[in-house]
């Protein structure tokens, strides 16, 4: 008994393997997506890493972004990144990407990982709610949101200021000249943090917008700022730069929030941001395997991203980590993405804690060697490898 116990499992070894290596496959085809040629379909997700004490990257972090693409990581995307506006910064540590000083150290970081084959754009990022006003640029500016909020929402001990149109119009302006500066250094384009219940997100965010103006209402009028941030962006680089844009079903104030019950009620905040000028998807899941509308079908919330805009997808959420608790040191295999794989339900995978403690997780993949990744651990936080 023993003998055929051992058989057996060396049969589900052998065809797990097998399985791994038609999805490898198929991750590292090249690919074109909303005008991004790519080597490969794996990306490297946006995980905030706090090591720029001074919000400008520096030789560490280019060393960080280029490892990555010299192991085969097709798309860099970028920790988020403050615009340029004193209402945006929440957190010590994390890059500006405005001021001479920071853009010109990310020149330096688009530059290395070009060098290293990779392609990179840089996520932009305002918090909202979430600002510490002790923060620079300028303490003692509270933070910001659609609606005044006495931090029900953040569990932050300060208030939040309803934006005023002025606000709204400044706010504006530094996304645009944030994407324009991008396409002036040369990235290969830009993401615009939509998700986790920051700026933009608390915007689509019913619970969290409740003003009475153009830029409240119900879902379609509640997608206003994004629509606008989106159309300032274009005008200032044309119609062929790729603009990423990052949405989530959760927030971080409420894992059970949702924008949409329904593919329909999706669709109307996700239209929107098509007619205005998104030209890439970025679906944020927890786990992206998971069905989007478990009423509807087994089709993931990527797949249904894809399905209600057209566009192209980037899916992302616990690929590579172990699955019951996405935290445990244990590399995960490739089948929880086999079937929305075969049913093009994405177009990109993005990777973020297993390819944090592992830069070269996606080569591994590639070569079939995924067993000898290096699992996630938090210890792994403390430093920039």
């Amino acid at each position: 008994m023993k003998s055929v116990a051992i058989v057996c499992a060396d049969n589900l070894t052998t065809n797990r393997q097998a399985a791994d290596g038609l999805i490898a496959e198929k991750l590292f085809q090249p690919i074109k997506i909303g005008g991004l040629e790519l080597s490969n379909r794996i990306a490297m997700a946006p995980m905030s890493r706090y090591f720029c004490a001074d919000g400008t990257p520096h030789e560490k972090v280019s060393a960080y972004y280029s490892r990555r693409a010299l192991n085969q990581v097709g798309l860099i995307i970028t920790e988020a990144t403050y615009i340029g506006h004193p209402t945006a910064p929440s957190y010590e540590g994390v890059p500006y990407f405005a001021g001479e000083a920071a853009l010109a150290g990310w020149a330096k970081v688009r530059a290395a990982v070009h060098a290293a084959g990779g392609k990179i754009m840089p996520q932009l990022w305002h918090t909202g709610s979430f600002r510490n006003s002790a923060m620079a640029p300028q303490p003692g500016v509270p933070g910001v949101g659609p609606s005044e909020n006495l931090n029900a929402f953040t569990g932050h001990p300060e208030p939040t200021k309803a934006m005023t149109d002025n606000d709204i119009i400044e706010v504006i302006e530094a996304y645009a000249e944030a994407a324009e500066a991008a396409q002036r250094l040369g990235f290969d384009g830009v993401e615009i943090h939509g998700a986790h219940g920051y700026l933009i997100d608390e915007f689509l965010w019913a619970t969290s917008n409740r003003r009475a103006d153009r830029y409240g209402g119900n879902r379609r009028e509640r997608t206003r700022f994004a629509v606008e941030v989106i159309e300032a962006m274009r005008s200032r680089v044309g119609p062929d730069f790729p603009i990423s844009f990052r949405y989530s079903q959760w927030k971080q104030q409420d894992y059970k929030a949702v924008l949409g019950e329904t593919p329909g009620e999706l669709a109307e905040v996700l239209e929107p941001l098509v007619d205005a000028g998104v030209s890439i998807m970025h679906c944020s899941t927890r786990r992206m395997w998971e069905p989007g509308f478990a009423a509807e079908n087994d089709m993931t919330l990527a797949g249904w991203t894809k399905k209600i805009t057209g566009l192209p997808v980037i899916a992302v959420g616990g690929v590579g980590l172990d699955r019951p608790g996405l935290n445990a040191a244990e590399v995960a295999p490739l089948d929880v993405i086999e079937k929305p794989l075969a049913r093009n339900e994405f177009d990109v995978l993005a990777v973020g804690r297993a390819l944090l403690a592992d830069p070269a997780w996606a080569m591994k993949v590639k070569q079939g060697r995924s067993d000898e990744g290096v699992g996630y651990s938090k210890e792994q936080l403390k430093s920039l490898f």
